[in-house]
C-alpha cells in the first residue's frame, strides 16, 4: 500500500516551475514560483467578488480568501466598526478556483492570504504541509475547542491532535428530503414522524421504494451518487486509514455502500439524474423522484429549483446521519498578522455569529450552543410544511462521528461514482467494482 500527500504536489509544482525556467537555475525557478503566486492573486482579484471593509489608514490589513457566498463580509462590518485599527479584504470565488489558487500560493511560498477556507473533502490534502500553516493551538485555539462539535474540530486537526489547522465554519448534516404527495399516492404515510417510524433502516427504505415504484412508477432516489454518499458517510471509516493508506479492498464499509446503491439501481429504485444537471433540478419541481438524501445546505437548492412546490418534507436518514460539506478557516504561515487574524476568526466563528450566518445564509452551525438558542429552537419553515428544520439538522449533527478522509479522497470518490453510473448503464456490479479498484490504483500512482 502507498502513502499519498500534499508534499507530492509541492514537489510536482517545483519541478514544473524549474522546467519552465529560461536557464533552469535555482534563482530562476524561485522567480517563477513567485510569479505564479502573483498570477494566482491577480486571478483572484479579477474573478472573485471582492469586498473591502475598514479604513485605508487601519494599522492592520487582513486578507481573507473564501469560496461561494458566505455572508461573512456583511457580518464583519460590525467587527471593523468596533476595531477601527483593522481592515479586512474578502475575496469570494468558485470553490475549485479557490483551492487551486491557494495551493499555488502555498507551493510558491508567497501570495497567500492571512486567512483561507478549506472545504472538508480537501482538508486532509493539506495536512502533510504543517510548515505552511500556523498551528492555531499556539494562538489559543484549545481555549475555544469546546465551543465546537468534537467530530468537526477533529477534522481540522492533525491525527495526533497536536496541530490545529483551522477553525470550523458551517457543516452539512444529512437528512432524507421526501415528497409527501408521492408517498400519499403510493398509499404510504406522509407525516414526518410517521415516515421516520416507517423508514428506520435501509431495508425499510428499499421496501418503501418498492411500494412507491409499484404504485406510482416513480423511483425512490434521484441518482446513485446521493444514495451511495448517504450510506458511505454513516460508516466508521472511508477510503483511507489514518496513515493515508488505501483500504478499499480491506475495509467492508465502502463496498457495502457500493453494493447497496448498485442493488437499488438494478431494482429500478434509482433514477439516472446526475447532480447539478437541469433534469435533476427540474425533478425537484415536477416530482421525478420520491426522496433526496442530502445535507442541510440542500434545502436552499430545493427551494431555488422548486420555489412554488408545497410537498417537500424532511425526515431523519435511515440508520443515522452523516456529514456532507463544511469548511475550516486556516492561517497560512505567510501571514504577517496571525494574532490579529486569529482574534478576528474567534469572533467571526463564535456561536453568536454562526447563528447570524445561519439566519442570513443558511450556513448550518458547527457550534452546538446555537442549537439551544431561542431563535434557533423556534425556527420553522413553511416551505417544508412548517417543520422545525433546524432541530432536525441539529439532531443529525449530534449523531455524526469523525471519519478520516485522506489527501486523495476526491480522486477515489470520483472513480466510485463513475463506476456506479457505469452500473446504471448496464455494467455488472462485481466486475465494475474490480475495475474501480484497478482504476483507483492507477489514478493514485500517477
Amino acid at each position: 500500500m502507498k502513502k499519498y500527500g500534499f508534499m507530492t504536489g509541492l514537489l510536482t509544482f517545483a519541478v514544473v516551475a524549474t522546467a519552465c525556467g529560461n536557464d533552469g537555475s535555482e534563482g530562476n525557478a524561485e522567480g517563477n514560483n513567485e510569479a505564479s503566486a502573483e498570477n494566482s492573486v491577480e486571478a483572484n482579484e479579477e474573478e472573485a467578488e471582492v469586498t473591502s471593509l475598514g479604513s485605508e489608514e487601519a494599522e492592520v490589513e487582513l486578507s481573507f480568501w473564501l469560496f461561494g457566498a458566505t455572508g461573512y463580509p456583511e457580518l464583519a462590518e460590525e467587527y471593523v466598526e468596533e476595531n477601527p485599527e483593522v481592515s479586512i479584504n474578502f475575496q469570494e470565488i468558485d470553490m475549485e478556483d479557490h483551492h487551486n489558487n491557494f495551493f499555488t500560493a502555498l507551493s510558491a511560498g508567497s501570495g497567500a492570504p492571512d486567512m483561507a477556507a478549506i472545504e472538508v473533502s480537501e482538508m486532509d490534502s493539506y495536512k502533510d504541509a504543517e510548515d505552511q500553516f500556523i498551528n492555531l493551538n499556539d494562538l489559543g485555539a484549545e481555549e475555544i475547542e469546546d465551543d465546537y462539535l468534537d467530530w468537526v474540530w477533529e477534522i481540522g486537526s492533525s491525527v495526533d491532535g497536536d496541530f490545529q489547522f483551522g477553525i470550523p465554519t458551517d457543516i452539512g448534516p444529512t437528512v432524507m428530503y421526501y415528497r409527501a404527495d408521492i408517498f400519499e399516492e403510493a398509499g404510504l404515510p406522509s407525516d414526518p414522524e410517521e415516515v421516520e417510524a416507517m423508514i428506520e433502516t435501509w431495508d425499510d427504505y428499499r421496501e418503501a421504494a418498492d411500494t412507491i415504484l409499484t404504485e406510482t412508477g416513480i423511483p425512490m432516489a434521484d441518482n446513485p451518487e446521493t444514495v451511495f454518499n448517504a450510506k458511505r458517510d454513516q460508516a466508521p471509516e472511508s477510503y483511507f486509514n489514518e496513515e493515508n493508506e488505501l483500504i478499499l479492498d480491506s475495509s467492508p464499509y465502502v463496498k457495502e455502500a457500493y453494493d447497496e446503491a448498485a442493488s437499488m439501481i438494478q431494482s429500478d429504485y434509482i433514477d439516472n439524474l446526475a447532480m447539478w444537471t437541469p433534469e435533476w433540478g427540474g425533478g425537484m419541481a415536477d416530482g421525478s423522484y420520491a426522496t433526496l438524501l442530502a445535507p442541510a445546505w440542500m434545502q436552499g437548492v430545493i427551494k431555488d429549483n422548486a420555489p412554488d412546490e408545497t410537498n417537500w418534507r424532511m425526515a431523519t436518514m435511515p440508520e443515522g446521519a452523516g456529514n456532507w460539506g463544511g469548511s475550516w478557516v486556516t492561517i497560512p504561515e505567510q501571514s504577517e498578522h496571525p494574532e490579529e487574524a486569529f482574534e478576528f476568526l474567534t469572533w467571526l466563528l463564535a456561536p453568536e455569529q454562526q447563528m447570524k450566518a445561519y439566519e442570513n445564509m443558511g450556513l448550518f452551525p458547527s457550534t452546538p450552543e446555537v442549537y439551544e438558542m431561542e431563535e434557533f429552537v423556534n425556527t420553522t419553515d413553511e416551505y417544508f410544511g412548517g417543520q422545525n428544520t433546524a432541530e432536525i439538522f441539529a439532531e443529525s449533527a449530534l449523531e455524526v462521528e469523525h471519519v478520516h478522509k485522506g489527501p486523495q479522497y476526491g480522486d477515489v470518490n470520483t472513480e466510485i461514482i463513475d463506476g456506479l453510473f457505469n452500473v446504471m448503464d448496464g455494467a455488472d456490479p462485481e466486475e465494475e467494482w474490480e475495475e474501480i479498484l484497478q482504476r483507483t490504483e492507477q489514478r493514485l500512482a500517477r
